[in-house]
Parts: C-alpha cells; structure tokens; sequence
C-alpha cells in the first residue's frame, strides 16, 4: 500500500506537514472532523499544496519528519518545484 507526505497550506499562510495512506479522506478531515490535527483545526481551510508518494509507512514518517525540520523557504521552494 502506497502513502502520502504532503503539504497544506493554513488559512493564516502557514504550512503543515503530515502524512496518510489515503490522502483525499485525510485533507477532508483537517478541513471538517472535530478530532485530529488541532494545527489545522483551528487554521481552516486548509488546501493540499504538494504531496509525493512513498512505499511504506515508516518511509512516509521519516519523510515528514525530514521535510518538517526544513525552514519555510525550503519547503516553499519544494512546493514551486513539484517534486
């Protein structure tokens, strides 16, 4: 089963970093559930700027981890470039 790193961009222009296995379900639900992420609970709406596959969950994880320790002009430079 693939899995998703992907990017959000807040209401308030900032970004979140975070990572699924079903990417569609998971953007509705930082845009409407009542539980998860209280970043972006409280930063609606949310838009999905980026994402990239990966193979596995712990690779998913290492990436998020990895591109969430970047400063907010890498991640931006990521986000323009697509890949």
């Amino acid at each position: 089963m693939n899995h998703f790193v992907y990017i959000l961009k807040c209401a308030d222009d900032t970004l979140y970093v975070g990572s699924t296995n079903d990417l569609a379900k998971r953007v509705v639900q930082h845009n409407t559930a009542k539980a998860g992420a209280h970043y972006t609970k409280i930063r609606r709406p949310v838009k999905l700027v980026y994402s990239e596959v990966v193979k596995t969950f712990i690779s998913a994880r290492r990436r998020e981890a990895e591109i969430k320790s970047w400063p907010r002009k890498k991640k931006i430079d990521l986000i323009q470039s697509g890949t």
